[in-house]
């Protein structure tokens, strides 16, 4: 696999057409289109453009969806119709968590025209979960420990019973632990070999919500403890045993003096950092 930040939308660029199909005239093509990764649906939001141009000739948007190769960041060529909607915002829901696909956008106007393919935009589905509370190790030491992923029964399988588990802080299987410090403070403290941790945004570590979280930064992972702050989001780096890393997120809602209280998201896919993508295209 190659690393990913190497994968630049070459491929996908590559891969955009302006076919402006259907016996009319044709709206303009949306100019771009950014994703947003969530649990088993990825969220899709793109330029008005087409609208804006030609209010009288545009009728809807047309989403679509295909097949994406993670390692040779390339779009199969088999594209389904996921739905049509005259806002420029979609959700496609029912897909497989760790399963990439490529989405695409066009724009069909009221006499038939179908513009191009707008960009074209690869995300991943994972999985989350909301409002865990994690213990402090000195005040529930059975309660102060985290594992994303623990494959339980050794099939290299995600089983939704294996995500998200808390356990006791003193287990070296635990990814990290909640410690308090002499002053009170709670630090998220990596545990088990082979995991860090590290802010997702040094410079505006303040997040709104979980999906603010995109891909997970490409850096020296610390294995010491982060201090715990509400509203700040966290990515680990996690060994996952087969020469792939697995990447994870966290997003604090609540520090007190004996627990915390946080969001987490996991990417299933190994070796794929993609927690939520939405800001721009990759």
């Amino acid at each position: 696999m190659r690393p990913w930040w190497l994968m630049l939308p070459l491929a996908l660029g590559a891969a955009c057409s302006n076919h402006d199909d259907g016996p009319g005239d044709a709206p303009d093509t949306p100019a771009s289109l950014v994703s947003t990764t969530l649990d088993g649906a990825v969220a899709l939001t793109w330029s008005d453009n087409p609208f804006s141009a030609d209010p009288g000739l545009f009728q809807n948007y047309r989403v679509y969806s295909t097949t994406y190769d993670l390692d040779n960041d390339l779009c199969g060529t088999a594209w389904r119709l996921e739905g049509t909607t005259v806002a420029p915002e979609f959700v496609v829901g029912a897909l497989s968590n760790g399963v990439s696909r490529c989405f695409s956008v066009t724009a069909e106007s009221v006499n038939g025209g179908e513009s191009g393919r707008s960009p074209l935009r690869a995300d991943t589905p994972r999985p989350e979960a909301r409002n865990v509370v994690i213990y402090a190790l000195q005040a529930q030491a059975e309660q102060s420990g985290f594992r994303f992923w623990n494959d339980g029964n050794g099939d290299r399988l995600v089983q939704d019973s294996e995500l998200g588990v808390v356990v006791d802080g003193g287990d070296a299987a635990a990814d990290f632990f909640v410690d308090r410090d002499p002053s009170g403070a709670l630090f998220i403290t990596p545990r088990r070999a082979g995991t860090g941790v590290e802010l997702y945004d040094e410079q505006n570590p303040f997040l709104t919500d979980l999906t603010s979280v995109d891909l997970a930064p490409d850096r020296t992972y610390r294995t010491s403890g982060v201090e715990a702050s509400p509203g700040y989001g966290y990515v680990f780096e996690m060994d996952g045993g087969d020469g792939f890393k697995r990447y994870g997120a966290l997003h604090v809602s609540h520090v007190g003096a004996n627990f915390l209280i946080a969001d987490w998201s996991f990417q299933t896919d190994p070796g794929n950092p993609e927690l939520r993508t939405g800001s721009a295209p990759r």
